[in-house]
């Protein structure tokens, strides 16, 4: 089975978090939540706190060569913080540098700027961000989906179907025992 690592922390936006994990899941995808702390991650719903999901892992013990793919929901709260810390950037860092899918939705691109992977890449995000993607060397598209090479990247919830599919489309390509040959 395909594993997905989701990486969130308080205040991502349940959507984005919610459905892609759901639809992989249905898909046959195992789907790990990895946050800062065990426990569990508040998401924000439009214009307040909304759900809470489980902590299946702490991103301090997370492996890279464990997953097949990366996802990261966005929300503004979720990636401001996450950019703060180190071991993320360096998961992704990892992810991208392994060629592995990379998929980030809304604000979650700003994840990809610190990573320093945008350069090159051509990408979308939410209207906040995008001078953010510019600067960052990015060739910024207003599409619901921008794939360019192992890097996926969506603008809003509505677009939540056509991301998560170009995730499951990126997969398909990715060998299943890829994880015991790394």
């Amino acid at each position: 089975m395909k594993r997905v690592l989701i990486i969130a922390t308080d205040g991502f936006e349940q959507s984005e978090l919610m459905q892609p994990k759901q639809s992989l899941e249905e898909g046959g995808f195992e789907v790990i939540v990895a946050s800062l702390e065990e426990g569990e991650i508040k998401g924000w719903d439009e214009d307040d706190w909304g759900d809470s999901v489980a902590v299946d892992i702490t991103v301090s013990k997370v492996a890279e060569s464990d997953y097949h793919a990366l996802l990261l929901p966005g929300g503004q709260i979720n990636p401001d913080v996450l950019r703060l810390n180190e071991t993320v950037i360096d998961l992704i860092k990892q992810f991208d540098g392994a060629s592995k899918p990379i998929a980030a939705i809304c604000h979650a691109p700003w994840l990809l700027v610190e990573a320093d992977i945008v350069d090159g890449k051509t990408v979308t995000g939410w209207p906040s961000i995008r001078t953010d993607l510019e600067n960052a060397g990015g060739e910024v598209i207003d599409r619901q989906v921008a794939v360019d090479g192992n890097i996926i990247t969506s603008r809003k919830p509505d677009d939540i179907p056509a991301f998560v599919e170009a995730l499951k489309d990126a997969l398909a390509d990715v060998e299943e025992d890829a994880l015991e040959e790394a």
